[in-house]
C-alpha cells in the first residue's frame, strides 16, 4: 500500500446522511409549463358548461374579439364620443370583420403576454423548489 493511501485510510470523514427525496408528479407540479394539463372548468373569466366546451369556445372566438374591437374603437379611436364612433362603425362594408380583426389582435397580444408571464412565474417557482430540497452530503460529529 502506498504511504498516502495508508494515511487516508485512517481519516474519518463523518457518516453520510441518507435523506429520502419526495417524489413529485412531473405532469402537474414539475416538468415544463407546456406539459401541464388544461382543465376547462378552471379557466378564468369564461363559462364552459360540461360537455359543451367546444361550442362555447367557438362562440367566445367570434364574440370576444368583436366586443374588444368595439371597445377599442370607442375608447381609443373615437375618444368616447358617440357621434364619432357612429361615423366610424357605419362607414365600412366589411364592418364586422374589420372590428373583429382589431379585437383579435388586441386579445392575441394580451394572451401572449399572459402566457409569458405565467411561464416565467412557473419557472421561478420550479427553480426555487428545486434549490430548497438539496441535502448536505456529510454530517460532521
Amino acid at each position: 500500500m502506498d504511504p498516502i493511501e495508508e494515511v487516508g485510510a485512517k481519516i474519518d470523514y463523518g457518516k453520510p446522511i441518507k435523506r429520502t427525496k419526495k417524489k413529485v408528479n412531473t405532469t402537474i407540479n414539475g416538468g415544463s409549463y407546456i406539459q401541464r394539463p388544461v382543465n376547462w372548468q378552471k379557466t378564468p373569466f369564461l363559462f364552459f358548461p360540461p360537455g359543451k366546451e367546444m361550442l362555447f369556445l367557438g362562440i367566445y372566438f367570434a364574440i370576444l374579439p368583436y366586443i374588444t374591437g368595439l371597445l377599442f374603437l370607442f375608447f381609443y379611436v373615437s375618444q368616447g364620443k358617440a357621434a364619432v364612433f357612429g361615423s366610424i362603425t357605419l362607414s365600412s362594408d366589411a364592418n364586422f370583420f374589420l372590428i373583429w380583426t382589431i379585437g383579435y389582435e388586441i386579445l392575441a397580444a394580451i394572451i401572449i403576454l399572459w402566457i409569458i408571464k405565467n411561464a416565467v412565474i412557473f419557472s421561478i417557482r420550479n427553480s426555487q423548489n428545486s434549490k430548497r430540497g438539496k441535502p448536505k452530503k456529510f454530517r460532521h460529529p
